[in-house]
């Protein structure tokens, strides 16, 4: 069985959540319903006294207590074992009330391990009232069918009435599940999961084989198949654990290496020293861009930016001045561009800019604008009297553009505007 005993999501301190309203509902009609089934026989009506009905009982404790979390929500257990074996011994009236109550005792511990109140009120009353509802419905359609209870041998047909009564189970606890996870905010992924499901059908198998042993053997023979049961019970809650700590180490190994690789592609495309795109980041981008223009009859600008003398820097200050101020180029340059401008480190001190959507006119104003800011920028916090500019050369994007013609293009400007004294922007 799968317990909606999972933490809630931010904001769910209010009291009366959806989930909790549709548990005390469900508590109620199971109540009402059990209260209804028992009118005329009243409860435990079959031949078994109140010793067996605690058996039962502590059986559904431990079955449910022998579990570990659901990979999306909630909790597992192999309380489907006891819950069988009680619908085979008992009849699903006296089942569906110890099975519940079971349920719904046990959730209470988890307050001293410091879950909030109204989480383990949700999850005692949802879990007794959908194991209650699950259990008589489908035990009483079982017994409708003509199943056995108490069921001493099995045949072909109490074979497939079985099968309709697992199933059935299965299937309807599921829809409960679901409908509490949806009122969670969550989506049906939550709820469904092979593993999880195939230790439910297999509990359900060792109820079948308890029930069949507790009506035909002795009573010591019955213990030593229960033990021998409870055992695997633990094995496999030991190996589900191990499974579910194996499977966050995996994910998060799978998230680091997706992280590293996530890294190892940004340093492949962008410069280390000012974290701009590279060079070949930027061959790329202008090839789409050149692409873009040509389809859909767009315009674009691009420009070569140099910076001035920037060999004196590094023979004057020092290569790591140098490296100083091609980062806070780098910023200011960004800075003074739209976010759907294009930055790139082209090599050295050089730099390539993109602008999307843009004529030169528009072009040659923003680099004028940045050339500006460049001059007037204070380099002191770099190196006492230092002072840099920028030369840049544009270049128009038309859809009879080629890379490499428009590159050339703004080169040529570019050199222009360093033989005619540098610190300038030239378009034409």
């Amino acid at each position: 069985m799968s317990n909606s005993n999972s933490t809630m999501r931010s904001g769910e301190a209010r009291l009366w959540r959806p989930d909790l309203v549709y548990s005390v509902i469900l508590l109620i009609v199971a109540v009402v319903v059990v209260a209804v089934a028992a009118a005329d026989t009243g409860l435990l009506a079959s031949e078994y006294d109140w010793r067996v009905a605690g058996f039962f009982l502590v059986f559904g404790l431990f079955t449910i207590a022998t579990g570990f979390p659901h990979p999306g929500f909630g909790h597992v257990s192999f309380d489907r074992a006891a819950q069988v074996t009680s619908i085979l011994v008992l009849g699903p009236v006296d089942a569906a009330w110890v099975n519940g109550l079971a349920s719904f005792i046990y959730p209470w511990h988890r307050l001293q391990l410091g879950v909030p109140l109204r989480l383990v009120v949700t999850a005692a009353f949802h879990n007794a009232g959908l194991m209650t509802l699950v259990i008589l419905g489908c035990g009483l359609l079982y017994q409708y069918l003509g199943g056995a209870i108490p069921l001493v041998a099995l045949d072909l047909n109490t074979g497939a009435l079985l099968l309709v009564l697992i199933i059935g189970m299965q299937f309807v606890n599921d829809l409960g599940m679901m409908l509490v996870v949806y009122l969670r905010g969550g989506g049906p992924s939550l709820v469904f999961n092979w593993f999880t499901a195939t230790v439910e059908y297999v509990a359900a198998s060792a109820g079948i084989a308890l029930a069949i042993a507790l009506t035909n053997v002795s009573i010591p023979y019955f213990l030593l198949l229960l033990a021998v049961i409870a055992v695997g019970m633990v094995v496999i809650m030991k190996y589900a654990l191990m499974r579910n700590r194996l499977e966050k180490i995996v994910e998060e190994r799978t998230d680091e290496l997706k992280v590293q690789a996530e890294e190892f592609e940004r340093q492949a495309t962008h410069d280390k020293l000012t974290g701009l795109p590279n060079r070949r980041c930027a061959d790329d981008y202008l090839q789409k861009q050149i692409d873009l223009v040509r389809r859909h009859n767009h315009t674009g600008a691009i420009a070569l930016a140099d910076v001035d003398f920037f060999k004196r820097i590094n023979d004057g200050y020092s290569h790591a001045i140098g490296d100083q101020v091609l980062k806070r180029l780098a910023q200011v340059l960004g800075d003074g561009c739209r976010k759907t401008d294009f930055v790139a480190r082209y090599g050295g001190e050089e730099f390539l800019l993109y602008f999307p959507d843009t004529g030169i006119d528009r072009a040659l104003q923003v680099c004028r604008q940045l050339r500006r800011a460049i001059q007037d920028t204070d380099w002191s916090s770099i190196a006492p009297d230092l002072g840099v500019t920028i030369s840049f050369g544009l270049a128009e994007v038309t859809a009879a553009s080629r890379n490499r013609t428009i590159l050339n293009d703004a080169d040529e400007r570019l050199y222009r505007a360093k033989n005619e004294g540098r610190n300038r922007v030239i378009a034409a």
